[in-house]
Parts: structure tokens; sequence; C-alpha cells
């Protein structure tokens, strides 16, 4: 276990689970009166991560799915996700019975563990020992699950205006995200 490679591998990941870019979004669910479960959503996301760690190709291939369709199916739900924050709509409707799944979808997959954290942990492992990535992806949960545990207090911090502008910009941003997902996987 090499120091150096465990602050690697978590700034990586931090870069790319991107936690606080999420932050708006987690915002916009708790406006729409949905419930956000921050230790279902960590576990979630974790175990998601871990076992990308020790079998994501296999996975992946076990359903005949390679990583880039990987990746283009989840630029897809960035894209709408985005298109909501944007747009101020909602596509994704729920029953209430629903409503505790934001948790996992779309929160835990695929903002936090989706196609660019899940691609990002397959490259890891040709650079990286393998208890370093999961010291790394141990690392970014707790990180996760803080940030989400105190969504509500910086929810009251910036204020319904705040939060507005926050929503739309990150919904922007979101966007050129799943653009830049599509074009990278489509080869474009």
């Amino acid at each position: 276990m090499l120091f150096k490679e465990i602050v690697s591998v978590t700034l990586i990941l931090f870069s790319v689970i991107d936690i606080m870019g999420n932050l708006p979004i987690v915002i916009g669910f708790k406006e729409q009166g949905k419930k956000i479960k921050p230790g279902m959503a960590t576990i979630v996301a974790g175990v998601i991560m871990i076992a990308f760690l020790f079998g994501g190709e296999s996975i992946l291939s076990l359903f005949g799915v390679d990583v880039q369709s990987f990746a283009i199916a989840g630029a897809i739900i960035i894209f709408i996700i985005g298109m909501e924050m944007v747009l101020g709509i909602t596509l994704f409707k729920e029953s209430e019975d629903e409503s505790a799944n934001t948790s996992i979808v779309p929160l835990a997959f695929p903002l936090i563990a989706g196609a660019g954290t899940l691609t990002t942990i397959l490259s890891l492992k040709a650079e990286y020992e393998t208890l370093n990535i999961g010291v790394g992806i141990a690392l970014n949960l707790l990180i996760v699950f803080i940030v989400l545990k105190s969504s509500s207090f910086i929810q009251r911090k910036i204020g319904k205006g705040g939060a507005a502008i926050l929503r739309k910009v990150f919904g922007i941003i979101l966007l050129a995200i799943a653009i830049k997902l599509f074009k990278t996987n489509l080869g474009l």
C-alpha cells in the first residue's frame, strides 16, 4: 500500500465523481419532494464501484455490453437530468412508493457511480494496485456521504435563488459532459 498511489487515486476519482458539482442536482431532488438517503446512496454507489473494481469488464461482457456502450447509456441519463435542470421540467415521474429509489437511481447510479467513474476505475487498474484503488474509493465514499448529509445545510446557506442559479449552471455543465461522453465513445 503506497500513500502516493492512494492520494493519486483519491484525487482522480474525486474529480470524476464530482460530488460538489452534483450538489445542485441533490438540492433539486429535495426541492421536488424526493427523499435522499445519504447512507443508502453511498452504500449502493460503493457496492457498484467495488464490483467494477473486481469484475467490471466481466460484468459488462456477461450482458454483452462493451465499455463504450455503457458510457453512452450513462451519457443519455446524464443528458436527460441536465435537460430537467436547465428547463425546470420533470421527465422522470415517480409514484410516492418509488420516491425512495431516488437515492439509488439516479443518485448512486449514474451520478456518483456513473459511467465515467466506472470506466475510470477500470482504467486505474492498469496503473495502480487494487488495494490502493479500494482505499481511494473508500475515501471518496466518505466525502460523498458527508456532502450528501450536509446538503440541507448547504441548501439553507445558498437560498432558493442561489440553488436555482446553481441548478441551471450545472445543468448546462451536465449537458456538456453528456455530449463529451457521446463524442468520446462514438469516436467523433
